[in-house]
């Protein structure tokens, strides 16, 4: 990086801290400090909503996602709007109504203490892990920039958001989000321009649409069912809805942030936003990814995009084979996919098919040369590098400094997010109903500090396991997807189903978490399923259980709901 892209870098983290703390004046009680004094206006909400799960990982691996698989991972996100809705009507008035800190505090009111731990500990290990992969996401980004250690990246990310999420809470975290995805929503329509900007003299941009289709880097909507297709227009709609019904409605990091609103009609206007923008948005980054694919049917790009693995593969005595191989393969590549552009041109249907079959060839004849030169040295893994070395290698000093910061805002949004709400539920779902109930606010609001400060260094310590897990993006869904569908049923029995009763939640939140590890060891079946299959199995257990109990009174758990809890 030049020193223009360090003044940009350096400024934004700075802003950050300074603005979150700014902003966090008044936080002196525990209320003030983990639900901001129920102050926070809709957009603030939505932003910070959008912000925590538009994780680095988002960017880093979102855009290599696309230029590996093409863009069907959009389809992902298609439930989520349908989510949204469901949502603003259930979970945002019922959470509002029952005046709590967290959504497990609602699951001891509606059920009992024991299903209330249960559920806390399940978000604690799923949530503990994500926040490690989040950090791990911009170290990659440093040690790709400036070849250090990714350890010393990661602990100097997480120390700078421990410092304002630490002092701040809550309001911090929120505020310092606003200004984090104005900026992200900035970097991406620079990042979308520069990639169409750089590409050579007389390739536009539908000219490069058309290369991408052709290349199979636009299917956006796959219709075709399959239990074992990750991406499907179906796996979305009914799995991704699975999931974010899972993720916004019973996960801690996000439903503290609509139970800081100032009122039901304000929260539920954040989730609308997130209804609104969230597809958009990620229909943007892979696009992004797929121009950037685009740019590298024109441009020779490195045989491997991981730095080290390049060096390494650079000395080996196998290696001027492979390059010449790759060499070859990508003028194959370049030179058909001119003729392809020529062909639609002159609308020549001939043209065209020869041109899109020689394509395929050299493009078989490139990814065989990657695949080789990956085996020598011992298995690359290059997704969550290519957007990266995209931008440090093309894209102009100032503008440099600006993608980094955007895809350091969203790391330090998301790990802030997460710790914060790691320190609530371990607060006032575990310590004070353990071992200090009658605890003075004063004591909660430092114990709070005092978990927030450990949360990070966990997030710290934990992730190093982000290393060998392939693409970011699918990893930190996966590992959500092994404890939401379990977490979802559970609150589908407190919110809809009136004779379930404690001992059936309790073991049917166990059965339906059996389930999920059964088919993420046992079967092929995809990640996004294993959402569904959990809350089913969840609810038929609960019920089963629960045969023969009379409903609970108001038909929707105990009385104590009628009226909110101080």
């Amino acid at each position: 990086m030049r020193p223009l892209d360090w003044a940009v870098l350096i400024g934004w983290i700075l802003f950050t801290v300074v603005y979150g703390l700014y902003r966090a004046r008044g936080s002196h009680t525990t209320r003030g400090y983990l639900l901001a004094g129920k102050t926070m206006p809709w957009y603030a909400m939505g932003l910070s909503i959008m912000a925590t799960q538009a994780s680095a990982i988002t960017f880093i691996s979102t855009t290599g996602q696309s230029y590996v698989d093409g863009m069907r991972f959009v389809q992902f996100y298609f439930g989520l709007p349908l989510a949204m809705v469901v949502l603003s009507f259930t979970a945002v008035p019922i959470f509002h109504r029952a005046n709590v800190y967290t959504a497990y505090e609602y699951l001891e009111q509606r059920f009992d203490r024991k299903t209330r731990y249960l559920v806390s500990i399940i978000f604690l290990l799923s949530r503990g892990l994500g926040a490690g992969l989040a950090l791990y996401a911009p170290s990659v980004v440093l040690a790709v920039i400036l070849g250090w250690p990714e350890q010393v990246t990661t602990l100097l990310m997480g120390g700078l958001v421990i410092v304002y999420t630490t002092l701040g809470g809550v309001k911090a975290v929120t505020w310092s989000d606003v200004q984090q995805m104005l900026l992200i929503f900035a970097g991406l329509l620079l990042a979308l321009f520069m990639a169409v900007w750089l590409l050579p003299g007389g390739i536009s941009l539908a000219d490069a649409i058309s290369v991408a289709g052709a290349a199979g880097k636009l299917n956006a909507v796959v219709t075709r069912f399959d239990w074992n297709d990750r991406y499907n227009l179906w796996s979305g709609l009914i799995g991704g809805m699975f999931l974010a019904l899972a993720y916004f409605g019973t996960d801690q990091s996000q439903v503290q942030r609509y139970l800081t609103g100032r009122s039901i009609a304000q929260s539920r206007l954040s989730l609308i936003f997130n209804a609104t923008a969230k597809v958009p948005m990620q229909f943007l980054i892979l696009f992004i990814g797929a121009m950037v694919f685009v740019f590298y049917v024109f441009e020779k790009p490195p045989v491997l995009f991981q730095p080290a693995d390049q060096q390494k593969l650079e000395s080996n005595s196998a290696y001027p084979s492979v390059s010449a191989r790759f060499d070859n393969a990508h003028s194959g590549r370049r030179e058909a996919a001119r003729q392809y552009i020529e062909a639609i041109k002159g609308h020549d249907p001939a043209a065209t098919k020869a041109s899109l079959t020689n394509y395929r060839h050299a493009q078989k004849q490139l990814d065989a040369a990657r695949a080789d030169a990956a085996k020598l040295t011992g298995g690359s893994n290059d997704t969550n590098y290519i957007f990266l070395s995209f931008v440090i290698r093309y894209m102009p000093a100032g503008i440099v400094g600006l993608i980094i910061a955007v895809i350091f805002a969203a790391a330090m949004s998301t790990i802030s997010g997460e710790i914060n709400s790691l320190a609530t539920v371990s607060i006032m779902d575990l310590y004070r109903t353990l071992r200090r109930s009658e605890a003075a606010d004063s004591h909660l609001l430092r114990a709070s500090r005092i978990a927030t400060l450990f949360w990070g260094l966990y997030a710290i310590v934990f992730a190093g396991l982000g290393r060998s897990l392939g693409s970011l993006i699918e990893a930190v869904n996966i590992v959500g997807s092994l404890f939401y569908g379990g977490m979802l049923g559970v609150f589908v029995l407190a919110f809809f189903l009136p004779r379930a009763r404690a001992r059936g939640a309790f073991w049917g939140v166990l059965a339906g978490e059996a389930a999920i590890f059964y088919c993420f060891f046992n079967t092929g079946i995809s990640f996004l399923w294993y959402n569904v299959i959990g809350c089913l199995v969840v609810i038929a257990v609960a019920l089963a259980l629960s045969a023969g109990c009379p409903p609970l009174p108001n038909g929707r758990g105990s009385e104590a709901l009628s009226e909110p809890r101080a």
